[in-house]
């Protein structure tokens, strides 16, 4: 096998065909064009499919053909790496023979270690360090090569020219710098790159029509001192005389263009994504990956994927699985962060960055998942709703063409996301039968999905206006469903071993047993003695409360204050419970009592927060300022999103009439999640709620203040450039509060707590909210 640019080019723009249909949802023809050829790229872009499904479905099967054919591309791509280290023949003399196929490895080698710890195990994510451990050295190396003054000389696009290179099929780390903040130059200073799709939308030539390569033909970059997009962009230059010094085989200016944008976008995406994954990994893993030499800057890997998100707009595959990226992330901080240091920023910069790749693939259900992801971050949920529904329609009759194709795995994410928002709503009956539908479109934890849905016929029976026939019909939807609960754990287990939800179910499920004994039922209708919803109680680790509006968060407040015994807490929407002629308290263990005190802590901080939801219109499609909220511009000034009055507006809902009672919620929120914490040592079960309790405490010290900061603002006849003096200390006293709280919620979440590491994500997620507010207001901690 020898080394050919002309060839690896005619094989990227064949495999660019392939990721436009996978981009698209047609997923049938993305496997018959990947499966045309089998060479390393064709062989990549299967097992990037392949990680698709499994990591979009978390299915069993799909995870094991990921793995399988992503060490087949792995192992292609090696072999060609080797033809091409031999070889004398290469594109140009910008970069050295065989590059793209370094990359391509590494790409591999990085997927095979997500895929690794899509398991959410500790074990999964210790083989996830062990797979990455191969790819540190290959970005170090590669990070350092085609970007050796650092990201920030990529804002303009440089003068290509020769770098020494050496291709490495087995680097050492140790022959490589650990991957640190200063890896780059310690000005993070990034204006993004932009396309006219961001701007305003235009209509696009549907992908399939286009004649892209697989990475494309143009790049667009922002200069640091433009201002609009039509102004600031600029492509990379074709090869010149200046850039190239030799040509050792014929081949056209458009090949040798795409080989650098590839080697470009896809160096600055796997440099990012490599940093970004190790960041996320919980703090006790970090520690284990510390023993590697691995060392990672959060705030570098989003500007990395920042610069291959530029690459987006006209196709480039990884620059489109960059701006996915960045999705997820955004979407991630936005939902369980609880906290954003600069809200408005990152729902612009998300905006953004689904605007120009949907406008290329507009039936890809990732971007209409984004879309509603959006609508539902900013407080609306009906729009997020029929966002989801109009999507699930398209693909639906899609399927029922006579050439329909589909993304199934994809699709399901549309399903889950509409079942979380109309359990957010309180539409109990259309959340149960979401979560149901799920069991038919993918084989992840069925048993969670019953749980779910058991829940929602539960907080049917328990609802107000519910006669005694409706009450009984969903005691017994609910208790058939809690029964098939065992043997569907049993049949699905990911590496032999029960998911963490699976694990805290079993827990549950004996809990409601043994109460109902205890109270004189019988316990085969356990049932009947669940007073606080399941669906509710594992919304909490997925923050599905977090945004609701207020008069669903009053609703709630009403329902659970009503349980007995009393709660003992007042505040302007509790209830007080019904005296009956029953001897046993609704709640009559710790477990319980934490729990609703957890629950009632976190739905009035929701209404006490009511005058921080965004208004107005919706978000602009203009370029953001940053592709990341960790990425500052020089002059940027941090923004309040209720400043902002180009962003959306919650629901039609009249907001105001909670207004008057936020400052009584918020305390009361304060003493509530307080007495959660405190039952911590009477907790026999549910060991988790000590550790969110605090957890949530410390997002209710930056809220406190950030509604503080909004009051003051709206005070003046003008919004200060500067924050107080007096203000300024408050924040600094509520930043160091809520970060000393943090430790300790990390403290009460050892490896035996149930989803423990969903909770030690959630807190590298708000420590670095912490670390950018204070870098915003210029405070140390």
């Amino acid at each position: 096998m020898s080394y050919s640019p002309h060839s690896a080019a005619i094989q990227l723009a064949s495999a660019s065909r392939g990721f436009d249909h996978l981009f698209a949802n047609e997923i049938s023809s993305a496997k018959k064009v990947f499966n045309s050829e089998s060479d390393p790229f064709h062989l990549v872009g299967a097992g990037c499919l392949s990680f698709l499904e499994a990591s979009l479905g978390l299915e069993a099967s799909k995870m094991t053909e990921a793995t399988r054919l992503l060490a087949l591309a792995e192992a292609g791509s090696r072999t060609a790496l080797k033809a091409a280290a031999k070889s004398k023949t290469k594109a140009s003399a910008a970069f050295p023979p065989g590059l793209e196929y370094e990359i391509a490895n590494a790409d591999t080698v990085v997927l095979l270690g997500i895929t690794h710890a899509l398991s959410e195990s500790y074990m999964g994510y210790l083989q996830c360090i062990y797979a990455m451990n191969s790819a540190h050295g290959k970005f170090s190396k590669l990070y350092k090569t085609v970007f050796p003054n650092g990201l920030d000389s990529h804002t303009t696009t440089p003068p290509l020219t020769p770098f020494s290179w050496t291709p490495s099929v087995t680097p050492s780390p140790a022959d490589s710098p650990a991957i640190t903040p200063k890896t780059s130059s310690s000005n993070l200073t990034l204006e993004p790159p932009v396309s006219s799709a961001i701007s305003k939308k235009p209509a696009r030539p549907p992908a399939k029509q286009s004649s892209s390569s697989f990475f494309g033909l143009a790049s667009r970059w922002t200069s640091g001192t433009s201002t609009s997009a039509s102004s600031s962009t600029s492509f990379l230059s074709p090869p010149t005389p200046t850039s190239i010094s030799s040509m050792t085989e014929a081949g056209n200016s458009e090949e040798i263009q795409n080989l650098k944008n590839l080697i470009i976008a896809g160096t600055a995406f796997g440099f990012g994504l490599f940093n970004l994954v190790f960041s996320l990994l919980p703090k006790r893993v970090q520690s284990v990956a510390g023993l590697f030499g691995f060392a990672h800057s959060r705030r570098l890997a989003l500007q990395a994927l920042a610069v291959s998100a530029g690459y987006a707009a006209e196709g480039e595959v990884h620059g489109v699985f960059a701006g996915l990226v960045l999705m997820t992330y955004h979407g991630a901080v936005l939902l369980v962060s609880g906290y954003q240091a600069d809200e408005a920023r990152i729902i612009r910069e998300y905006e953004s960055v689904v605007s120009g790749i949907e406008a290329r693939y507009p039936k890809g259900a990732l971007w209409i998942l984004n879309r509603a992801k959006i609508l539902r971050m900013t407080y609306d949920p009906e729009g997020a709703i029929r966002v989801l529904k109009a999507g699930l329609e398209e693909t639906k009759e899609d399927a029922a063409n006579e050439h329909g194709e589909g993304f199934k795995q994809a699709d399901t994410l549309l399903v889950f996301e509409l079942a979380w928002i109309y359990l957010s709503q309180r539409q109990y009956a259309e959340s149960a039968e979401a979560f149901i539908k799920l069991t038919e479109l993918n084989s992840w934890s069925h048993g969670t999905y019953y749980f779910i849905a058991a829940g929602c016929h539960i907080s049917l029976a328990l609802s107000d206006g519910v006669s005694h026939e409706e009450k009984e019909k969903y005691l017994d939807k609910a208790q058939e469903l809690l029964d098939a609960i065992p043997n569907l754990l049993d049949k699905r287990k990911v590496g032999g071993k029960d998911l963490p939800t699976e694990v805290l179910i079993k827990k549950k499920l004996a809990f409601y047993k043994e109460k109902q004994k205890r109270q004189g039922g019988e316990e085969r209708n356990f049932a009947r003695c669940i007073r606080i919803s399941p669906a509710e109680e594992l919304g909490i680790f997925w923050n599905n409360h977090n945004r609701i509006s207020p008069s669903n968060a009053e609703v709630h407040i009403r329902e659970w204050s009503a349980l007995s015994p009393p709660v003992g807490i007042d505040s302007p929407y509790m209830s007080r419970p019904i005296t009956t002629s029953s001897t046993s308290p609704d709640l009559d263990t710790p477990d319980e009592l934490a729990l609703r005190l957890l629950l009632l802590g976190i739905a009035h901080r929701s209404i006490g927060c009511v005058g921080l939801r965004i208004k107005d219109s919706l978000p602009p499609t203009e370029p953001a300022s940053s592709s990341s909220s960790y990425v500052e511009t020089p002059d940027s000034a941090p923004e309040s999103i209720v400043d902002s009055p180009s962003l959306p507006s919650p629901s039609s809902e009249n907001i105001n009439q909670y207004t008057g009672n936020a400052s009584a919620c918020l305390r009361a929120s304060r003493e509530l999640l307080s007495a959660a914490h405190a039952l911590q040592p009477s907790i026999k079960v549910s060991t988790w709620i000590g550790g969110l309790a605090m957890f949530e405490l410390a997002v209710l010290d930056l809220k406190e203040v950030e509604v503080e900061e909004k009051e003051e603002k709206a005070k003046g006849d003008s919004v200060p450039s500067e924050l107080s003096v007096d203000l300024k200390k408050r924040w600094q006293t509520a930043l160091k509060s809520a970060r000393a709280k943090l430790d300790v919620a990390m403290a009460l979440a050892p490896n035996s707590v149930d989803l423990s590491s969903r909770l030690d994500s959630r807190v590298a997620m708000l420590r670095d909210e912490i670390g950018m507010k204070a870098e915003i207001i210029d405070v140390t901690l």
